[in-house]
Protein backbone atom coordinates (compact mmCIF):
# COMPACT_ATOMS: atom_id res chain seq x y z
CA UNK A 1 0.00 0.00 0.00
CA UNK A 2 1.33 3.38 -0.95
CA UNK A 3 1.37 6.03 1.74
CA UNK A 4 2.07 9.03 -0.48
CA UNK A 5 0.51 12.35 -0.08
CA UNK A 6 -3.16 11.83 -0.85
CA UNK A 7 -4.98 14.35 -3.00
CA UNK A 8 -8.07 15.57 -1.22
CA UNK A 9 -10.76 18.17 -1.56
CA UNK A 10 -9.77 21.60 -0.32
CA UNK A 11 -12.48 21.72 2.30
CA UNK A 12 -14.98 19.30 3.74
CA UNK A 13 -17.57 22.06 3.73
CA UNK A 14 -17.17 22.89 0.03
CA UNK A 15 -16.72 19.36 -1.15
CA UNK A 16 -18.98 18.73 -4.08
CA UNK A 17 -18.26 21.41 -6.61
CA UNK A 18 -14.69 20.74 -7.66
CA UNK A 19 -14.49 16.96 -8.00
CA UNK A 20 -13.72 15.05 -11.15
CA UNK A 21 -14.94 11.53 -11.72
CA UNK A 22 -11.97 9.26 -12.16
CA UNK A 23 -13.08 5.77 -11.12
CA UNK A 24 -12.22 2.49 -12.76
CA UNK A 25 -14.28 2.45 -15.94
CA UNK A 26 -14.32 -1.34 -16.14
CA UNK A 27 -15.72 -1.77 -12.63
CA UNK A 28 -18.09 1.18 -13.02
CA UNK A 29 -19.60 -0.39 -16.15
CA UNK A 30 -20.16 -3.53 -14.10
CA UNK A 31 -21.92 -1.51 -11.38
CA UNK A 32 -24.01 0.30 -13.97
CA UNK A 33 -24.97 -3.00 -15.53
CA UNK A 34 -26.32 -4.17 -12.18
CA UNK A 35 -28.39 -1.04 -11.76
CA UNK A 36 -31.82 -0.57 -13.20
CA UNK A 37 -34.92 1.29 -12.10
CA UNK A 38 -34.22 1.35 -8.38
CA UNK A 39 -36.53 4.14 -7.28
CA UNK A 40 -37.78 3.34 -3.81
CA UNK A 41 -35.30 0.46 -3.53
CA UNK A 42 -34.11 -1.01 -0.23
CA UNK A 43 -30.59 -0.02 0.84
CA UNK A 44 -28.84 -2.00 3.55
CA UNK A 45 -26.71 0.07 5.94
CA UNK A 46 -24.59 -1.67 8.58
CA UNK A 47 -22.63 0.20 11.25
CA UNK A 48 -20.20 -1.28 13.83
CA UNK A 49 -21.66 -0.20 17.16
CA UNK A 50 -23.79 2.22 19.12
CA UNK A 51 -21.13 2.47 21.83
CA UNK A 52 -19.49 5.31 19.90
CA UNK A 53 -21.61 8.41 19.33
CA UNK A 54 -20.04 9.01 15.93
CA UNK A 55 -21.41 5.73 14.50
CA UNK A 56 -24.88 6.60 15.77
CA UNK A 57 -24.67 9.93 13.93
CA UNK A 58 -23.24 8.28 10.81
CA UNK A 59 -26.05 5.77 10.63
CA UNK A 60 -28.79 8.30 11.26
CA UNK A 61 -27.39 10.76 8.72
CA UNK A 62 -27.01 8.16 5.99
CA UNK A 63 -30.50 6.80 6.66
CA UNK A 64 -32.09 10.26 6.64
CA UNK A 65 -30.32 11.24 3.42
CA UNK A 66 -31.40 8.10 1.59
CA UNK A 67 -34.97 8.30 2.82
CA UNK A 68 -35.16 11.91 1.67
CA UNK A 69 -34.41 10.62 -1.83
CA UNK A 70 -37.19 8.07 -1.58
CA UNK A 71 -35.22 4.93 -0.71
CA UNK A 72 -36.12 2.42 1.98
CA UNK A 73 -33.33 1.83 4.51
CA UNK A 74 -32.49 -1.13 6.72
CA UNK A 75 -30.06 0.36 9.29
CA UNK A 76 -28.32 -2.13 11.57
CA UNK A 77 -25.72 -1.91 14.35
CA UNK A 78 -23.66 -4.98 15.25
CA UNK A 79 -22.25 -3.88 18.63
CA UNK A 80 -18.74 -4.82 17.50
CA UNK A 81 -19.71 -8.48 17.09
CA UNK A 82 -18.49 -9.89 13.76
CA UNK A 83 -21.01 -12.78 13.48
CA UNK A 84 -23.82 -10.31 14.13
CA UNK A 85 -22.67 -8.05 11.30
CA UNK A 86 -22.28 -11.05 8.99
CA UNK A 87 -25.87 -12.09 9.72
CA UNK A 88 -27.15 -8.55 9.25
CA UNK A 89 -25.61 -8.31 5.78
CA UNK A 90 -26.89 -11.74 4.79
CA UNK A 91 -30.38 -10.74 5.94
CA UNK A 92 -30.24 -7.53 3.93
CA UNK A 93 -29.32 -9.51 0.82
CA UNK A 94 -32.20 -11.91 1.50
CA UNK A 95 -34.60 -8.99 1.95
CA UNK A 96 -33.73 -7.78 -1.56
CA UNK A 97 -31.44 -4.83 -0.86
CA UNK A 98 -30.26 -3.22 -4.11
CA UNK A 99 -27.14 -1.66 -2.56
CA UNK A 100 -25.12 -2.17 0.61
CA UNK A 101 -23.29 0.48 2.65
CA UNK A 102 -20.97 -1.24 5.12
CA UNK A 103 -18.85 0.19 7.93
CA UNK A 104 -17.10 -3.05 8.82
CA UNK A 105 -16.04 -4.25 12.25
CA UNK A 106 -13.31 -6.46 10.80
CA UNK A 107 -12.36 -5.46 7.28
CA UNK A 108 -11.25 -9.01 6.46
CA UNK A 109 -14.30 -10.93 7.68
CA UNK A 110 -16.88 -10.24 4.98
CA UNK A 111 -15.55 -11.85 1.80
CA UNK A 112 -18.27 -14.54 1.66
CA UNK A 113 -21.07 -12.03 2.21
CA UNK A 114 -19.67 -9.67 -0.41
CA UNK A 115 -19.50 -12.55 -2.88
CA UNK A 116 -23.17 -13.20 -2.15
CA UNK A 117 -23.85 -9.54 -2.89
CA UNK A 118 -21.95 -9.76 -6.18
CA UNK A 119 -23.82 -12.93 -7.14
CA UNK A 120 -27.04 -10.99 -6.60
CA UNK A 121 -25.72 -7.97 -8.55
CA UNK A 122 -25.72 -5.76 -5.43
CA UNK A 123 -23.11 -2.95 -5.41
CA UNK A 124 -21.18 -2.37 -2.18
CA UNK A 125 -19.87 0.91 -0.75
CA UNK A 126 -17.34 0.59 2.08
CA UNK A 127 -18.08 3.36 4.57
CA UNK A 128 -15.08 4.92 6.37
CA UNK A 129 -13.42 1.51 6.91
CA UNK A 130 -11.98 -0.26 3.89
CA UNK A 131 -13.20 -3.83 3.40
CA UNK A 132 -10.20 -5.98 2.56
CA UNK A 133 -9.41 -9.08 0.53
CA UNK A 134 -12.46 -8.88 -1.71
CA UNK A 135 -12.90 -7.83 -5.36
CA UNK A 136 -16.55 -7.06 -4.58
CA UNK A 137 -16.06 -3.62 -3.04
CA UNK A 138 -17.17 -1.08 -5.61
CA UNK A 139 -16.44 2.23 -3.86
CA UNK A 140 -15.03 3.61 -0.63
CA UNK A 141 -15.96 6.83 1.16
CA UNK A 142 -13.72 8.08 3.96
CA UNK A 143 -11.42 10.84 5.16
CA UNK A 144 -7.75 11.32 4.31
CA UNK A 145 -6.67 8.86 6.98
CA UNK A 146 -2.92 9.26 6.51
CA UNK A 147 -3.44 12.99 7.01
CA UNK A 148 -5.40 12.27 10.22
CA UNK A 149 -2.27 10.64 11.65
CA UNK A 150 -0.08 13.49 10.44
CA UNK A 151 -2.40 15.95 12.18
CA UNK A 152 -2.45 13.95 15.42
CA UNK A 153 1.34 13.88 15.54
CA UNK A 154 1.57 17.55 14.60
CA UNK A 155 -0.82 18.56 17.39
CA UNK A 156 1.23 16.46 19.83
CA UNK A 157 4.37 18.38 18.83
CA UNK A 158 2.54 21.71 19.04
CA UNK A 159 1.28 20.82 22.51
CA UNK A 160 4.86 20.03 23.57
CA UNK A 161 5.98 23.32 21.95
CA UNK A 162 8.40 21.42 19.73
CA UNK A 163 6.53 22.91 16.78
CA UNK A 164 4.46 26.04 16.42
CA UNK A 165 0.91 26.03 15.08
CA UNK A 166 2.11 27.64 11.84
CA UNK A 167 4.39 24.67 11.19
CA UNK A 168 7.65 26.33 12.18
CA UNK A 169 10.00 24.84 14.75
CA UNK A 170 9.11 25.70 18.32
CA UNK A 171 11.24 26.73 21.28
CA UNK A 172 11.21 23.42 23.19
CA UNK A 173 14.07 21.02 22.51
CA UNK A 174 13.20 18.11 24.78
CA UNK A 175 13.86 15.38 25.46
CA UNK A 176 10.20 14.55 26.07
CA UNK A 177 8.83 11.19 27.15
CA UNK A 178 5.95 10.07 24.93
CA UNK A 179 3.91 6.89 24.57
CA UNK A 180 2.22 5.58 21.45
CA UNK A 181 -1.21 4.05 20.95
CA UNK A 182 -2.78 2.78 17.74
CA UNK A 183 -6.24 1.64 16.72
CA UNK A 184 -7.64 -1.79 16.14
CA UNK A 185 -5.40 -4.04 14.02
CA UNK A 186 -8.43 -5.35 12.08
CA UNK A 187 -9.39 -1.82 11.01
CA UNK A 188 -7.54 -0.77 7.86
CA UNK A 189 -7.73 2.88 8.91
CA UNK A 190 -5.65 2.22 12.03
CA UNK A 191 -2.49 1.57 10.01
CA UNK A 192 -3.05 4.75 8.00
CA UNK A 193 -3.42 6.77 11.21
CA UNK A 194 -0.32 5.23 12.76
CA UNK A 195 1.88 5.48 9.67
CA UNK A 196 0.81 9.08 9.16
CA UNK A 197 1.68 9.92 12.76
CA UNK A 198 5.02 8.13 12.68
CA UNK A 199 6.02 9.91 9.47
CA UNK A 200 6.02 13.07 11.61
CA UNK A 201 7.25 11.69 14.95
CA UNK A 202 10.03 9.35 13.83
CA UNK A 203 12.51 12.11 12.86
CA UNK A 204 12.11 13.65 16.32
CA UNK A 205 12.57 10.25 17.95
CA UNK A 206 15.70 9.70 15.86
CA UNK A 207 17.07 13.08 16.97
CA UNK A 208 16.35 12.38 20.64
CA UNK A 209 13.82 15.18 20.99
CA UNK A 210 11.21 12.53 21.74
CA UNK A 211 11.76 9.32 23.68
CA UNK A 212 9.33 6.41 23.86
CA UNK A 213 10.37 5.42 27.35
CA UNK A 214 8.48 2.11 27.37
CA UNK A 215 10.26 1.07 24.18
CA UNK A 216 6.90 0.06 22.67
CA UNK A 217 6.90 1.50 19.17
CA UNK A 218 5.72 -1.16 16.71
CA UNK A 219 2.12 -1.15 15.53
CA UNK A 220 1.23 -4.65 16.76
CA UNK A 221 2.36 -3.84 20.30
CA UNK A 222 0.60 -0.49 20.61
CA UNK A 223 -2.63 -1.41 18.75
CA UNK A 224 -5.85 -1.60 20.78
CA UNK A 225 -8.25 -4.29 19.57
CA UNK A 226 -11.76 -3.02 18.75
CA UNK A 227 -10.69 0.48 19.84
CA UNK A 228 -11.64 -0.52 23.39
CA UNK A 229 -11.18 2.26 25.99
CA UNK A 230 -10.79 -0.20 28.89
CA UNK A 231 -7.95 -1.96 27.07
CA UNK A 232 -6.22 1.36 26.44
CA UNK A 233 -6.65 2.35 30.08
CA UNK A 234 -5.12 -0.90 31.29
CA UNK A 235 -2.19 -0.62 28.87
CA UNK A 236 -1.50 2.94 30.05
CA UNK A 237 -1.67 1.81 33.67
CA UNK A 238 0.78 -1.01 32.95
CA UNK A 239 3.19 1.38 31.23
CA UNK A 240 3.06 3.82 34.13
CA UNK A 241 3.66 1.07 36.68
CA UNK A 242 6.53 -0.60 34.84
CA UNK A 243 8.26 2.36 33.19
CA UNK A 244 7.53 5.62 34.98
CA UNK A 245 9.07 5.09 38.38
CA UNK A 246 10.77 7.71 40.50
CA UNK A 247 10.69 11.16 38.93
CA UNK A 248 10.06 10.00 35.37
CA UNK A 249 6.96 11.61 33.86
CA UNK A 250 4.92 11.18 30.69
CA UNK A 251 4.96 14.35 28.59
CA UNK A 252 2.79 13.26 25.67
CA UNK A 253 0.58 10.43 24.44
CA UNK A 254 -0.31 9.74 20.82
CA UNK A 255 -3.90 8.52 21.01
CA UNK A 256 -5.72 7.82 17.74
CA UNK A 257 -9.32 8.05 19.04
CA UNK A 258 -11.23 10.01 21.67
CA UNK A 259 -12.60 6.90 23.36
CA UNK A 260 -9.06 5.66 23.94
CA UNK A 261 -8.02 9.13 25.09
CA UNK A 262 -10.61 9.09 27.86
CA UNK A 263 -9.31 5.72 29.07
CA UNK A 264 -5.71 6.92 28.89
CA UNK A 265 -6.55 10.06 30.86
CA UNK A 266 -8.29 7.95 33.52
CA UNK A 267 -5.14 5.89 33.96
CA UNK A 268 -3.06 9.05 34.21
CA UNK A 269 -5.41 10.57 36.76
CA UNK A 270 -5.19 7.42 38.90
CA UNK A 271 -1.41 7.85 38.86
CA UNK A 272 -1.40 11.42 40.11
CA UNK A 273 -1.64 13.41 36.89
CA UNK A 274 -4.10 16.25 36.41
CA UNK A 275 -3.01 18.51 39.25
CA UNK A 276 -1.31 21.89 39.21
CA UNK A 277 1.92 20.25 40.30
CA UNK A 278 1.66 17.42 37.80
CA UNK A 279 -0.53 18.41 34.84
CA UNK A 280 -1.78 15.98 32.27
CA UNK A 281 0.55 15.21 29.39
CA UNK A 282 -0.38 16.29 25.87
CA UNK A 283 -2.97 13.70 24.76
CA UNK A 284 -4.35 13.62 21.22
CA UNK A 285 -7.58 12.07 19.90
CA UNK A 286 -9.99 11.78 17.00
CA UNK A 287 -13.70 12.18 16.19
CA UNK A 288 -14.53 15.24 18.31
CA UNK A 289 -16.78 13.19 20.58
CA UNK A 290 -18.71 15.27 23.07
CA UNK A 291 -16.97 13.96 26.20
CA UNK A 292 -13.56 14.65 24.69
CA UNK A 293 -14.46 18.13 23.49
CA UNK A 294 -15.58 18.91 27.04
CA UNK A 295 -12.29 17.42 28.26
CA UNK A 296 -10.37 19.70 25.90
CA UNK A 297 -12.29 22.73 27.17
CA UNK A 298 -11.47 21.64 30.74
CA UNK A 299 -7.75 21.49 29.91
CA UNK A 300 -7.42 17.69 30.11
CA UNK A 301 -7.26 16.17 26.62
CA UNK A 302 -5.18 18.44 24.41
CA UNK A 303 -6.67 17.94 20.94
CA UNK A 304 -8.89 15.88 18.68
CA UNK A 305 -9.24 15.45 14.94
CA UNK A 306 -12.63 16.58 13.65
CA UNK A 307 -14.05 14.56 10.78
CA UNK A 308 -17.37 16.05 9.77
CA UNK A 309 -19.36 12.86 9.38
CA UNK A 310 -22.35 14.87 8.15
CA UNK A 311 -20.35 15.54 5.00
CA UNK A 312 -19.23 11.91 4.78
CA UNK A 313 -22.87 10.83 4.93
CA UNK A 314 -23.79 13.31 2.19
CA UNK A 315 -21.03 12.03 -0.09
CA UNK A 316 -22.06 8.43 0.54
CA UNK A 317 -25.75 9.10 -0.07
CA UNK A 318 -24.95 10.93 -3.32
CA UNK A 319 -22.69 8.08 -4.41
CA UNK A 320 -25.35 5.47 -3.59
CA UNK A 321 -28.04 7.42 -5.43
CA UNK A 322 -25.84 7.78 -8.50
CA UNK A 323 -25.00 4.07 -8.58
CA UNK A 324 -28.63 3.03 -8.08
CA UNK A 325 -29.61 5.25 -10.99
CA UNK A 326 -26.99 3.62 -13.21
CA UNK A 327 -24.58 6.55 -13.13
CA UNK A 328 -20.88 6.97 -12.49
CA UNK A 329 -20.23 8.47 -9.02
CA UNK A 330 -17.54 11.02 -8.33
CA UNK A 331 -14.30 9.86 -6.69
CA UNK A 332 -11.07 11.75 -6.03
CA UNK A 333 -8.58 8.98 -5.31
CA UNK A 334 -7.85 5.91 -7.40
CA UNK A 335 -4.35 5.09 -6.19
CA UNK A 336 -4.02 4.72 -2.43
CA UNK A 337 -6.64 2.32 -1.13
CA UNK A 338 -5.61 -1.17 -2.19
CA UNK A 339 -7.65 -3.73 -0.28
CA UNK A 340 -5.30 -6.60 -1.11
CA UNK A 341 -7.19 -7.58 -4.26
CA UNK A 342 -7.88 -4.28 -6.01
CA UNK A 343 -7.48 -0.54 -5.66
CA UNK A 344 -10.91 0.66 -4.59
CA UNK A 345 -12.07 3.97 -6.14
CA UNK A 346 -12.43 6.33 -3.20
CA UNK A 347 -13.81 9.69 -2.18
CA UNK A 348 -11.77 11.37 0.55
CA UNK A 349 -12.67 14.29 2.81
CA UNK A 350 -10.34 16.53 4.80
CA UNK A 351 -9.95 16.27 8.60
CA UNK A 352 -9.29 19.28 10.87
CA UNK A 353 -7.26 19.64 14.09
CA UNK A 354 -9.39 20.93 16.98
CA UNK A 355 -8.04 22.17 20.31
CA UNK A 356 -8.97 24.70 22.95
CA UNK A 357 -8.06 27.63 20.69
CA UNK A 358 -10.45 26.84 17.84
CA UNK A 359 -13.20 24.47 19.02
CA UNK A 360 -15.81 27.25 19.02
CA UNK A 361 -15.03 28.30 15.46
CA UNK A 362 -14.82 24.77 14.06
CA UNK A 363 -17.44 22.86 16.02
CA UNK A 364 -19.94 25.51 17.11
CA UNK A 365 -19.46 27.66 14.03
CA UNK A 366 -20.25 24.75 11.72
CA UNK A 367 -23.31 23.76 13.75
CA UNK A 368 -21.84 20.39 14.70
CA UNK A 369 -22.41 21.23 18.37
CA UNK A 370 -24.39 24.02 20.00
CA UNK A 371 -22.60 26.16 22.58
CA UNK A 372 -24.97 25.07 25.35
CA UNK A 373 -24.21 21.40 24.66
CA UNK A 374 -20.55 22.06 25.37
CA UNK A 375 -21.22 24.14 28.43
Amino acid sequence: MRFGRIATVASAIALAATMTACGSSEKTVDVEARSGDNSGALVGVTMPTKSSERWISDGENVKAGLEKLGYKVDLQYAENDIPTQVNQIENQITKGAKLLIVASIDGTALTTQLQQAADNKIPVIAYDRLIRNSPNVDYYTTFDNFKVGVQQATSLLVGLKVKNADGSEGSAKGPFNIELFAGSPDDNNATFFFNGAMSVLQPYIDKGVLTVKSGQTDFKTVAILRWDPATAQKRMEDILTKTYTGDAKVDGVLSPYDGLSIGILSALKSNGYGTSGQPYPVVTGQDAELASVKSIIAGEQYSTIFKDTRELAKVTVTMADTVLKGGKPEVNNTADYNNGVKVVPSYLLDPVIVDKTNYEKILVGSGYYTADKLG
